[in-house]
């Protein structure tokens, strides 16, 4: 893939004279459009509203520290062979006034007769409608791997501070995401507290990074698939896909998979207990956190959340419950924000390169379009009933351990009952310092209070879904996975 001076290199020879690039380090684009300018002898200037208008880096002598006599100025650069770019650093902040705009749609127009080219560095794509067609939007990347490394190496005073080969990798994939000086200050963060460079405070520092941004958050745990009882093919699918190695064919890059479920038959912790099985970081996404106030807010915070997933790639990204979220996509109460949302996420979800592997959690498929659940866009559909018999004794077995539970103790009537409420049960019985059987009556399963929800979603899933239990379809009624007998209310209450 060409690099950002190589393609913002191009359009300028295609003489597009309005170029938006979008960037989180501003200083570090406008130094990569000034080297490019001293290769190909183009004449460049830049302006902001602290230091005005300046010509390759030096001050003019008038005070041009009003926008609009920096787009009138660069014209006086103009000559009959000569190409000039404006670089205008935050811009997008004055293009709400209605004279900037006409000002800006004048000085393009004008551009590509005196071959001056206006350059807005933005962290946003705020452009006026009158302006959508004129301008060209490129994108300036983070610092990939070797780039990370480079700055690694000029923070280290010491060779006995940097990495060694065995943890290079663990260090580079911590840092994959930050900005440039976001790497410097996490690299010298780690060199204050340990003396060398290591991935532990750079997962700190970037959890931090992530919550003040509110667009993912970064789940870091020690559960694994030890700690998740049942979901065998679930886990074997999984871990097979994401172990495997792909040759360096993109093609064979797993997608992710869409999880069907109850609620509490254990969706979330699977995801959770994925990402340290096999050694990569979980982002958990809440679609509700990228809805914005302003027009167009909602559809951009979406766009950053997934550049940032794509650059913190390898990772597990899990969108938990998503049909709250999408629901309603066919709709018009919300002047189509969530379709334009969801329509950014699916073109991501069919189109990204990055090694993203994304699990998806629903408890409802019948509310999510049909074109979400396709072919391709996952790489499996699978269906996590209510826990059989066999499962739910290794998830008690898992929770007597964790709460210190006597295992003599007699194992209350559970049929019907999710992971969830076996943990519920164990943690009161601790809580509460009562046996289990006592515990018990205070916990009414959701085999209970959503019997009929739950029903229609085991007959949807029915032949449609993957079984999480047992290789092959998921079949209600068969011995792979046993018809639930009703679960009467008041067995809990006697």
């Amino acid at each position: 893939m060409p690099s950002f001076t190589e393609r913002l290199g191009e359009y300028v020879r295609a003489c597009f004279t309005g170029l938006w690039v979008q960037t989180h380090e501003p200083h570090e684009a406008q130094a990569e459009l000034a080297g490019l300018c001293r290769r190909e002898n183009w004449q460049w200037a830049s302006w902001d509203l602290e230091q005005g208008f300046q010509v390759a880096g030096q001050p003019v002598d008038q005070d041009l520290r009003d926008p609009l006599s920096a787009l009138r100025a660069v014209n006086s650069l103009a000559t009959p062979d000569g190409t000039v770019l404006l670089v205008l650093r935050n811009f997008h902040r004055f293009l709400q006034s209605a004279e900037i705009v006409e000002a800006v749609t004048r000085q393009i127009l004008l551009g590509r007769q005196n071959r001056t080219f206006l350059v807005i560095l933005a962290p946003v794509v705020q452009l006026p409608v009158e302006l959508e067609k004129l301008f060209a939007v490129l994108e300036h990347e983070l610092p990939d791997r070797e780039q990370l490394q480079s700055i690694a190496q000029e923070i280290a005073t010491e060779p006995s501070e940097l990495p060694d080969q065995s943890e290079l990798a663990a260090v580079l994939d911590a840092a994959a995401g930050l900005t440039r000086i976001e790497a410097e200050n996490a690299f010298s963060l780690s060199l204050i507290r340990h003396q060398r460079i290591t991935s532990a405070a750079i997962w700190e520092l970037k959890q931090g990074m992530l919550r003040k941004s509110g667009l993912l958050e970064l789940y870091q745990g020690t559960e694994d698939f030890q700690s998740l009882g049942g979901l065998e093919a679930l886990k074997a699918f999984c871990k097979r896909a994401l172990l495997q190695p792909s040759r360096g064919n993109p093609l064979k890059r797993p997608r992710g998979v869409l999880l069907l479920s109850p609620p509490g038959c254990g969706k979330s912790q699977f995801c959770k207990c994925l990402g340290r099985e096999v050694g990569r970081p979980v982002l958990m996404l809440d679609p509700g956190n990228l809805l914005g106030s302003l027009v167009g807010q909602s559809e951009e915070r979406t766009r950053q959340a997934l550049r940032i997933v794509d650059a913190m790639a390898p990772c597990v990204l899990m969108i938990d419950e998503i049909e709250k979220a999408f629901a309603g996509v066919h709709g018009s109460g919300d002047s189509g924000v969530s379709a334009r949302m969801f329509g950014t996420l699916l073109t991501w979800l069919n189109d990204h390169a990055s090694d993203v592997f994304v699990v998806a959690t629903s408890n409802d498929i019948a509310k999510l379009p049909p074109e979400f659940g396709r072919s391709e866009r996952f790489d499996g559909l699978f269906f996590l009933d209510l826990p059989a018999a066999r499962e739910r004794q290794a998830i008690w077995a898992l929770y007597r351990d964790l709460f210190e539970i006597d295992p003599a103790q007699t194992t209350p009537e559970d049929e019907g009952w999710t992971g969830a409420e076996i943990r519920a049960c164990c943690r009161l019985a601790a809580l509460l310092d009562l046996p289990l059987q006592q515990a018990a009556r205070n916990v009414v399963p959701v085999a209970v209070t959503a019997q009929e929800q739950i029903a229609r979603l085991q007959t949807w899933a029915s032949g449609r879904c993957l079984s999480a239990n047992q290789p092959g379809l998921y079949r209600t009624g068969t011995a792979n996975d046993p018809p639930r007998r009703k679960v009467r209310r008041d067995v809990r209450n006697n």
